[in-house]
């Protein structure tokens, strides 16, 4: 790393060329003055971040004391009231409505699918930001959602009964999302307008949509249109006609394909999802942010041998049917997901040469990166209200966020943007922010658009917190936990409380997944039905599929019948998921619960330190490929450090499970030229250590956290890699 002094900052070369080459002329901002700011931010707020962070640990210090005491299910009378005197439990915030502005209506009323990606790989930003419209064809015909009985297989050349099921099935979608007033789309022969209603002709006989506002526009002659826009629950459907096309001849009415308006949302993502430990790192996610902003990210990569060259989509042109021309979005509405208030970065060292906290420089960059979007100076559009929307994860409990909103604030007087331009996610994925989720919402009532539940980091987090308990049940037992159902409900409860419908979104997590659409079909409609509004999907297609929920859920309705449900008791959200009868458990249940978590410990830790590589499709101990992130690797190591505490397993024992897996994890890699093998010299592999640590030290690592071992070993993998 080579530094430069600016001010009583060291600055990172790379940085600080991106900065004042690619950024700031842009935003037409001087570079002392920006870094003359900067270093004013960063040095009000460092402080601050360390007291919170040294509160967390006081915290933890006291619950893990109080349980040694009080081992066992915690009697929840007591319990609450020692949370409460610790200050872990919050005040009960008052009634009231959040009143955050300038919100766009893919947050505020459009509830559809929200894609996750890293942002550090353009390859995967562009396709997912260009996820807001999908085909359904494709996505039925290239995944399970289609059975392969009967012919139907999957294979390298198209197969006209498998076709065949794919559109019986998209004729369905339509039948149920935009019904005809009499018959089935299936039967169509051919769709026009006349006098500005769309007309579909059946046999001999003219029929009509049963809701004639469904209709919302066509491209091409009303004669003969090429392609048809309905619209369902908010969200938009085009049935796409070309009877000359491959597919389209071989249909009655020359349909080609039936596109979906699918990810409404996409959150770019800075964290859990990417490997960035350094300058260098910082801006590839930086420069791929900016990319995307203005319009101007594009990737070439090759496709089946072809040279393809990606880049953004642009608007969707129609007429209305009164003949007026309108246009609708093209591409998602983007979010960007900051990293928690943990870490620091060597990007930039302060005026004590300490490296400066990584929250506050991607505050800062984002942010500016985002104003040009809010200033007008991009070729893109991508808040049409003028917002620049920041998922901030990992915050504990409404001083945080307090902390969180005042940062943004201090970003926005940096860039001259109007108060309340940076809006906020809350992302509901710890418990103390859990419990107190409404008081959350309150310090950010003017700024924030977002909550959601996550799963995997709230479960991890439920761990370390009661890490002195005693020993947990098993990983696949906890979604069957009491506590899981009491928070899923309480964060919506909670969120309609403080007046989100209509004005934001009430979000669900991830499908692991992506290669199992047909079980997602199944099961991820209890999402909308749960009256959430979004949900997070792993791909373009599974965004597509997962639209079919929102065509089939009414969520502003349902939402409208929840408000008056009653919340979950305190004491079922506080549960704690301890094993009843740890003696019950038998040797080989405690070997393959450690085979389990070990493997993809390893098979996600390999790839993100030596490869740097954030998010992988993992091979789980059955061979089903899961998407990991650090949130998955934070439950498999404070599951094992919980199990190691309580003596359900040893040191020995997970070492040797380490070693063994090792060699599974190598065997499964085996086909990835930049793979480096773990099992053959553990020793000296820096992945296979970092691993080890994050098994055997999980007490240790503040909330359970992973990004200090894995960012420690990450740095020590690239220094190896550039010695000679």
């Amino acid at each position: 790393m080579s530094y430069v002094q600016i001010g009583g900052l060291q600055v990172d070369s790379i940085l600080k060329d991106f900065v004042e080459s690619e950024l700031l002329p842009q935003l037409q901002l001087r570079p002392e003055s920006f870094w003359s700011e900067a270093e004013a931010l960063f040095e009000q707020f460092t402080s601050r971040n360390s007291e919170l962070l040294a509160h967390r640990s006081s915290l933890q210090d006291q619950i893990d004391a109080w349980h040694r005491e009080h081992p066992g299910k915690p009697e929840q009378s007591e319990y609450q009231s020692f949370l409460s005197l610790i200050g872990y439990l919050a005040e009960p915030a008052t009634d009231f409505m959040i009143d955050t502005s300038h919100v766009d209506q893919e947050i505020s009323l459009q509830a559809g699918p929200q894609l996750v990606v890293p942002v550090k790989n353009a390859r995967f930003a562009l396709n997912a930001a260009n996820a807001r419209w999908g085909s359904l064809y494709d996505a039925l015909y290239g995944t399970d959602a289609i059975d392969e009985v009967d012919g139907a297989e999957r294979g390298s050349v198209y197969n006209p009964k498998r076709g065949d099921k794919v559109i019986a099935y998209a004729r369905e979608v339509l039948d149920q999302a935009c019904p005809l007033s009499s018959a089935s789309h299936a039967d169509a022969s051919a769709y026009f307008i006349e006098q500005s209603e769309l007309k579909v002709r059946i046999s001999e006989n003219i029929t009509t949509l049963r809701d004639h506002s469904q209709f919302r526009g066509y491209k091409g002659s009303t004669e003969a249109p090429e392609r048809i826009l309905l619209c369902n629950n908010k969200l938009h459907l085009e049935i796409q006609i070309d009877s000359s096309s491959k597919i389209g001849r071989q249909d009655s009415a020359g349909i080609k394909d039936v596109v979906l308006e699918a990810a409404v949302t996409t959150i770019q993502d800075c964290e859990d999802s990417v490997a960035a430990v350094d300058a260098e790192d910082k801006v590839e996610v930086y420069r791929n942010w900016l990319g995307l902003i203005t319009g101007e990210l594009e990737e070439t990569f090759k496709k089946d041998g072809v040279q393809v060259t990606r880049c953004l989509n642009p608007d969707r042109s129609y007429q209305a049917p009164d003949g007026s021309s309108f246009e609708l979005p093209g591409r998602s509405l983007l979010l960007i997901r900051n990293v928690g208030h943990l870490m620091r970065n060597p990007s930039i060292l302060d005026k004590h040469g300490i490296e400066i906290y990584e929250g506050l420089l991607d505050a800062v960059i984002t942010g500016a990166i985002g104003a040009l979007d809010v200033l007008g100076k991009s070729t893109v559009k991508n808040s049409r209200s003028g917002s620049i929307y920041i998922v901030k994860p990992k915050m504990h409990g409404p001083e945080e966020v307090r902390f969180s909103c005042e940062v943004f604030a201090a970003v926005e007087r940096l860039l001259g943007l109007e108060p309340g331009r940076m809006k906020l996610g809350i992302m509901d994925e710890e418990r103390r922010t859990t419990l107190s989720l409404k008081a959350c919402i309150k310090e950010a009532q003017n700024r924030v658009v977002f909550i959601n539940t996550g799963f995997l980091d709230r479960t991890g987090d439920e761990i370390h917190t009661s890490m002195e308990a005693g020993p947990m049940v098993p990983k696949a037992d906890m979604k069957a936990c009491g506590w899981i159902s009491a928070y899923e409900r309480h964060n919506v409860q909670a969120g309609l409380a403080c007046g989100l419908q209509g004005r934001g979104q009430i979000g669900k997590g991830m499908w692991a997944m992506p290669d199992l659409m047909a079980a997602m079909l199944d099961q991820k409609n209890a999402q909308p039905e749960a009256g959430a509004n979004t949900a997070w999907v792993p791909s373009p297609t599974a965004a597509v599929l997962h639209a079919l929920h929102y065509h089939r859920v009414d969520v502003d309705d349902v939402q409208t019948k929840l408000k008056d449900r009653r919340a979950p008791a305190l004491s079922d959200i506080l549960a704690v998921p301890l094993l009843s009868n740890p003696e019950s458990l038998t040797s080989e249940q405690i070997q393959r619960e450690l085979d389990n978590n070990v493997q993809s410990i390893l098979g996600y830790v390999v790839r993100w330190i030596d490869q740097g590589i954030g998010c992988s499709k993992v091979p789980d101990i059955n061979n089903v490929g899961l998407m990991e992130d650090r949130a998955t690797l934070r439950i498999s190591s404070q599951h094992i450090a919980n199990w190691l505490r309580h003596g359900i397993c040893s040191d020995i024992q997970v070492k040797k499970t380490l070693l063994r897996m090792a060699a599974v994890v190598d065997e499964q890699n085996r086909h990835d030229p930049l793979y480096e093998n773990m099992a053959q010299d553990p020793d000296n592999s820096i992945a296979f250590q970092a691993a080890c640590d994050l098994a055997l030290k999980g007490r240790e690592q503040p909330n359970g956290y992973t990004e200090p071992v894995l960012h420690q070993a990450r740095r020590a993998k690239k220094a190896q890699n550039r010695q000679p």
